[in-house]
């Protein structure tokens, strides 16, 4: 549980990261709906990722695992897209916005894992 808790706070400083820098995404709301936003986004990588790279995988595999960027990009999008359909005041302008925020995303929370680590690996 506590694994779990981590990585949600580490998806929750990767968005808020991802709003403050990008331009093209616009959040105006409470600090909780980062935290849905975050939910979301962990909900859709653990049940729509793996489906998106099995049926991509050709491409992934042409492109040398570049691919993988637009699926990070969709992700990022459909977790936008269902934020919005539930109340949360998100919008993302177009899909380099939604790429941009998305590789934001992904770096924060690749560095955030490596300083964290250890505290990942307990049980």
């Amino acid at each position: 549980m506590t694994r779990f808790l981590l990585r949600w706070i580490i998806n929750v400083a990767a968005f808020y990261a991802a709003i403050l820098l990008v331009q093209g995404i616009q959040y105006s709301g409470a600090w909780t709906g980062v935290l849905v936003l975050a939910l979301i986004a962990g909900l859709l990588n653990a049940f729509i990722r793996p489906l998106l790279q099995l049926l991509t995988c050709p491409l992934i595999i042409l492109t040398l695992g570049l691919f993988t960027l637009v699926i990070n990009t969709l992700i990022f999008w459909g977790t936008a897209a269902i934020g919005s359909a539930l109340g949360i005041s998100i919008t993302v302008d177009g899909f380099w916005s939604a790429f941009l925020g998305a590789l934001v995303v992904s770096v924060v929370s690749v560095i955030l894992s490596l300083v964290l680590r250890d505290e990942l690996r307990r049980k």
